[in-house]
């Protein structure tokens, strides 16, 4: 039997490239979706995918891309018009006859957020959830393991490990395990329709837990440095990251402060949907430790020096401004994820101090309502 055609979005991405890579292997039909040809677009076309220029928000194209294709792993791109590309592609897909849905959100999707992006993740949550006749399935993570492996090569080189997130923890899962979860689900929509799954990894760490592991990951001590969110800014943009991510990451530092990642975790869900245990922690920083320019070379080990004594001297971002400029929406009363009661509902807490078990399933109650509209 034909296996369905899947759509990749975001395919050249941190899960979306190695989604299409597992259904590759598994023999499905991949058309990759992509907003420019370049060499890792190359290399999934290499592998067998077929490649489909489009921005999100252009209608028309993704229209042309949906064509034949009966399901998609939806990853929204990092920019202020999510829902736009959103919307587009529910239209598209409605046209298509589109059969399953795996979409990417965040952990931290509530509707008063101060971050526009998880504003606008919680909506593309339930524009999906309400396509009639499509089976749909979230995959919800909190801050991948890369969040924190970013900055890998100053501890392979400087024994240094930055830390915005004062005592808190997180179980954070890899990109892999994330991307194997919504595979199995676009491999068997009957069993994971409704749901939301959150990967994670098998145990709660702390700076201390995450700064050992890197350090047997480098092969040396490996120390914390506590660091102000000004100068991750700046050495984030020294990276070559975006103002529009920056401007919701300044808040989602904020929520991992308050501990916004702890309750529920660690889950099973990367056992239970894949068959396989999540990735822990120092599995994951040996990968990272292993790519060549993590390795401990004279040239790696001046550019990593160079960049941590000129990180606090470098521009940052002026992110209010660019927020008055974008004339973006704000929220009458903005509210952090552990603040926000319809955000506790959701995700099964209770009492913030006592984490529950989390609720995995979607849709509607007893009542016909949206679940998250029940004793509003």
């Amino acid at each position: 039997m034909t296996k369905p055609r899947i759509i990749v979005t975001g395919a050249t991405g941190k899960t979306g490239r190695i989604v299409a890579s597992e259904l590759l292997k598994a023999g499905y039909p991949v058309r990759a979706l992509v907003r420019r040809e370049d060499d890792r677009s190359a290399l999934l076309k290499a592998q067998g995918a077929e490649i489909a220029v489009a921005d999100m928000s252009d209608v028309e194209r993704i229209a042309d891309a949906l064509r034949d294709v009966q399901g998609a792993y939806y990853c929204p791109p990092l920019d202020p018009y999510m829902i736009q590309g959103a919307v587009a592609f529910r239209v598209a897909a409605k046209e298509a006859g589109l059969e399953r849905i795996v979409s990417l959100t965040q952990w931290l999707a509530s509707p008063s957020h101060p971050s526009l992006m998880t504003r606008q993740h919680w909506l593309v949550d339930r524009l999906f959830s309400m396509t009639p006749g499509v089976a749909h399935t979230i995959v919800n993570p909190g801050f991948f393991a890369d969040s924190y492996l970013v900055t890998i090569g100053l501890a392979a080189h400087l024994g240094l490990f930055p830390w915005m997130y004062g005592k808190s923890r997180n179980a954070p899962p890899s990109n892999e395990d994330i991307a194997r979860v919504a595979v199995a689900a676009l491999m068997n929509p009957a069993r994971h329709a409704g749901k939301s799954y959150r990967p994670t990894g098998p145990e709660l760490l702390g700076a201390e837990d995450m700064a050992k592991a890197i350090g047997r990951a480098v092969g040396r001590s490996v120390r914390v440095v506590p660091t102000p969110t000004w100068l991750f800014i700046k050495a984030a943009r020294m990276a070559g990251m975006s103002i529009d991510v920056m401007s919701n990451v300044r808040y989602y530092i904020d929520d991992h402060k308050r501990g916004a990642f702890e309750p529920g975790a660690p889950t099973i869900d990367v056992l239970d949907v894949t068959g396989r245990p999540a990735e822990d922690f120092e599995t994951i920083a040996r990968r990272y430790a292993a790519l060549p320019q993590n390795r401990g070379t004279f040239g790696n080990w001046v550019r990593e020096l160079a960049q941590f004594m000129t990180a606090p001297l470098s521009p940052g971002f002026n992110l209010d401004r660019y927020d008055r400029e974008l004339r973006r929406p704000f929220p009458s009363e903005p509210q952090f994820a552990p603040e926000s009661k319809v955000w506790r509902r959701e995700h099964g807490i209770t009492d913030p101090a006592k984490p529950a078990a989390l609720v995995h399933n979607l849709g509607t109650s007893a009542t016909g309502r949206p679940q998250w509209l029940e004793s509003q």
